[in-house]
């Protein structure tokens, strides 16, 4: 039987949630996937209301079997019901996937408590307590793998992202701190920090400007984050865990 691999904000097919489905699906992995297009449609790239459906259709034409759900991750009680609804379509999962994030730019001198609760109802709140309810569920005692999504927060100031900052640093934290726990139930828990990453957001002033800073030629696109969780997902990765991975192609921040 596959595994099963539970995949949260893939909503835009040039997102990183999205070559995360392709990639694993690639390796014979059944996928959920979720998505919030609230959400997207509040940002600059925007998102078109079929590309949900397209990456659905696009994984299955692969040979997995794949559902999906538009769900709104910073309310507690639907990460149980999400859980469910994986079970009860394709089976419990064996991988979770924390690729949903909230971000906005803010300051000191622009914080409020509305962003700030915003920003840690997703990166805090709904990592924690997804990762906690998938542990809990997990019977399986081999097999089990966390994968977040961080931007490295501990690798320079972010200026102008102060609530993303505070709250999506957490991350790393909870990768390390649950090591012990998820370990004794069979799970690996491991981050993955892409670096600047082509998904749609840059503009051509912007790439521009952070080509020089890349000294392999080129900037990360979703795909190399997508190889990289394929790896952290498959039994060679057993051993690694408790890990916060800068996959960012030595990019150069002075």
């Amino acid at each position: 039987m596959n595994c099963i691999a539970l995949v949260t904000g893939a909503s835009r097919l040039k997102g990183i949630g999205a070559a995360t489905c392709r990639s694993l699906a690639d390796s014979g992995i059944d996928v959920f996937f979720t998505y919030w297009t609230d959400y997207d449609r509040q940002m600059e790239w925007g998102i078109n209301e079929d590309e949900p459906a397209l990456l659905q259709a696009e994984l299955k034409e692969r040979g997995i079997r794949c559902e999906r759900i538009e769900v709104d991750l910073s309310q507690a009680s639907n990460l149980i019901v999400l859980l469910k609804q994986v079970e009860e379509t394709l089976g419990y999962p064996d991988i979770l996937i924390n690729n949903a994030c909230y971000s906005t730019n803010d300051s000191y001198a622009t914080i409020e408590e509305e962003s700030l609760d915003l920003h840690y109802a997703i990166n805090v709140k709904a990592v924690t307590l997804l990762t906690s309810y998938f542990a809990r569920g997990f019977t399986k005692r081999k097999g089990g793998r966390v994968i977040s999504l961080t931007s490295g927060q501990s690798l320079e100031p972010m200026r102008n992202e102060l609530s993303y900052a505070i709250t999506k640093g957490s991350v790393e934290h909870l990768t390390k701190t649950l090591v012990p726990d998820l370990a004794e139930k069979g799970i690996t828990i491991n981050a993955v920090n892409p670096g600047p990453n082509d998904t749609g957001w840059m503009d051509v002033d912007l790439k521009k400007a952070l080509l020089p800073k890349f000294p392999m030629g080129r900037l990360g696109t979703p795909e190399d984050v997508g190889r990289l969780i394929r790896f952290l997902a498959s039994e060679e990765a057993e051993w690694i865990t408790g890990q916060v991975i800068h996959s960012e192609g030595g990019f150069q921040r002075t």
